[in-house]
């Protein structure tokens, strides 16, 4: 089975799988980031539970090692950022990206870098000819990010595939950048 490589470096981020001595790092990213992330992740917007977030921690690990879901830590100078994924829930050929930061994190490029070495990650592996991301219309940061990066708006449904959250308005935009644009491009 082809996966990603459980290591991709950037000038600003290195992505990597998470250890299992930076489980209790991880917990503590996501409960300072909560506040920040609440509007806008519908995992963040209940009551904060450490079980929660170890149970994910497991869940993705086991995907990464079933070959289904490919989800990383974003570190930055060697600490811990926040988490970005390749997720197979848009269909066969095709892999959504979801991303988030804690607060201290957001505006230096991280995010839309994360995302750039995870879209050249996968369409190193075979069969994968689209790459999606989703965001709800109200959150123009996540926005910014597949713009830049070259992708094309594809559609904007309601209601969204996700609960909404205290900061959406419940219309999903979906982006799309196709194996042909992405090497027409460049990385």
């Amino acid at each position: 089975m082809i996966r990603p490589s459980p290591t991709l470096t950037g000038d600003i981020v290195v992505l990597r799988r998470l250890r299992p001595d930076e489980v209790e790092d991880m917990v503590r990213v996501v409960e300072e980031a909560i506040p920040h992330l609440r509007p806008w992740m519908a995992w963040a917007a209940g009551e904060f539970d450490p079980d929660d977030v170890r149970a994910h921690i497991a869940e993705t690990d086991a995907k990464w090692e079933a070959g289904t879901d490919f989800t990383y830590a974003i570190t930055v100078g060697g600490e811990i950022a926040g988490r970005v994924s390749l997720m197979p829930r848009v269909g066969e050929g095709g892999l959504e990206i979801g991303y988030w930061l804690h607060p201290a994190y957001v505006g230096l490029g991280a995010a839309t870098e994360s995302t750039s070495l995870l879209v050249k990650a996968a369409f190193e592996l075979p069969g994968i000819e689209f790459v999606d991301i989703v965001h709800d219309t109200a959150n123009t940061l996540s926005g910014a990010i597949p713009r830049k990066l070259g992708f094309t708006e594809i559609a904007r449904t309601s209601p969204p595939q996700e609960p909404i959250t205290s900061g959406e308005d419940g219309v999903d935009v979906r982006w799309r950048i196709t194996r042909d644009e992405f090497h027409q491009n460049g990385p």
